[in-house]
């Protein structure tokens, strides 16, 4: 009987030694961190991508960048914008970058916005990247196909729920990593009503209320509070920013390179990025169409209540303060060594992202100073 005392001791070191270098260490307890992190490559991040000195339209399906097919082992994710750089290499086909490799990439291919790029890429590995090895998983920390190895429920990249993909979600139109064909089809009914067969900022306003209201009235778990909140609004206006066809200017992206981008990861052929760098434009339409206050179903479908602490439109400052001294302290609430002085090097990033595009906001330090 002793042999068998061994056993949980043997199953958490295969886990151990077969945890990726890309898989988030967000909510380990703090003996599988002491576990984990010896085993891991340390990398000091990258300094922080500067704007484009370039910004005007420009080719960016060329031949330097040609879309391809997944391959066993490559991840995919929630984001079709990612997943569309992945595929045509704009960032590592395998699906696991840099937070550097993915603000240059945003730039260069879609003409992101430095402010936004910088805030939504270290919002993200913060909350389910690996800050000790500098890497992060566009979708889940293990690939579509192939072997998986064992992890922690907690090890998910972008395709974690309930952080970018979540409740009222429909920018990956499906589950965290499958197209889902019926949403999609939900997509095509309300461009053509209220868009005149394009998706535009009139169909995503009503769009996002749709499936806000499905969630309501169906799911009684149902969240929708910060930082899902901001994600849910601004995947609502991303295809119209940086989906359309940067030589177009009527901000109406056509079905079919929607459902190129969606289904297959795949810029049109000749595609130009937008014409100027690009961020949330087109939220304020959205989110004044149908206002809706953040909050959250409390055990039973309809039982929608205001959440008056959650970060909303008119707190900007107060998303930043939520995420860093909630969400993230949540995630890491004692950290020591190599990992404190990442999340730290990491929280500075971030800060210095929403400084870019709102500006204004004190500094919070979870962790000290130094």
């Amino acid at each position: 009987m002793k042999y068998f005392s061994l056993l949980p001791a043997l199953v958490f070191a295969a886990r151990v030694f077969a945890f990726p270098s890309h898989a988030s260490l967000a909510g380990l307890s703090e003996h599988e961190l002491d576990e984990i992190i010896p085993t891991l490559e340390v990398r000091e991040p990258a300094p922080l991508p500067g704007p484009l000195e370039d910004t005007s339209a420009k080719l960016v399906n060329d031949d330097a960048h040609p879309w391809q097919p997944l391959r066993p082992g490559d991840i995919r994710g929630p984001c079709p914008g990612l997943n569309t750089l992945a595929s045509h290499g704009y960032l590592p086909r395998n699906g696991i970058a840099t937070p550097a490799q993915i603000i240059n990439a945003a730039q260069e291919a879609f003409n992101m916005d430095n402010g936004a790029a910088i805030f939504a890429t270290f919002e993200a590995h913060l909350m389910v990247g690996n800050l000790v090895t500098d890497l992060l998983s566009i979708g889940r920390s293990t690939p579509l196909t192939g072997p998986k190895p064992p992890l922690p429920a907690t090890a998910g990249g972008l395709s974690e729920h309930g952080l970018f993909e979540g409740d009222a979600s429909d920018a990956f139109f499906g589950s965290n990593d499958a197209f889902n064909e019926t949403l999609f089809q939900q997509f095509i009914e309300y461009s053509n009503r209220f868009g005149g067969g394009k998706y535009n900022l009139t169909a995503a306003a009503e769009l996002r209320f749709k499936r806000i209201q499905d969630g309501i009235t169906t799911n009684p778990e149902f969240n929708f509070v910060s930082p899902r909140f901001f994600a849910a609004y601004g995947e609502s206006v991303a295809p119209i920013n940086f989906f359309v066809d940067g030589r177009r200017d009527d901000g109406a992206l056509d079905m079919d390179d929607a459902r190129g981008f969606f289904q297959f990861s795949r810029m049109p052929d000749g595609f130009f990025r937008a014409p100027e760098p690009r961020g949330s434009q087109g939220v304020d339409v959205v989110v004044g169409a149908h206002f809706v206050q953040p909050g959250r179903n409390t055990g039973q479908a309809n039982s929608y209540t205001v959440d008056p602490t959650s970060a909303d439109f008119s707190t900007p400052c107060l998303l930043y303060e939520n995420l860093v001294l909630k969400t993230v302290k949540e995630l890491y609430p004692n950290p020591k060594g190599i990992l404190r002085r990442a999340l730290n090097q990491n929280l500075d990033f971030f800060f210095q992202g929403i400084n870019l595009t709102v500006g204004g906001c004190p500094q919070v330090f979870p962790y000290g100073q130094d």
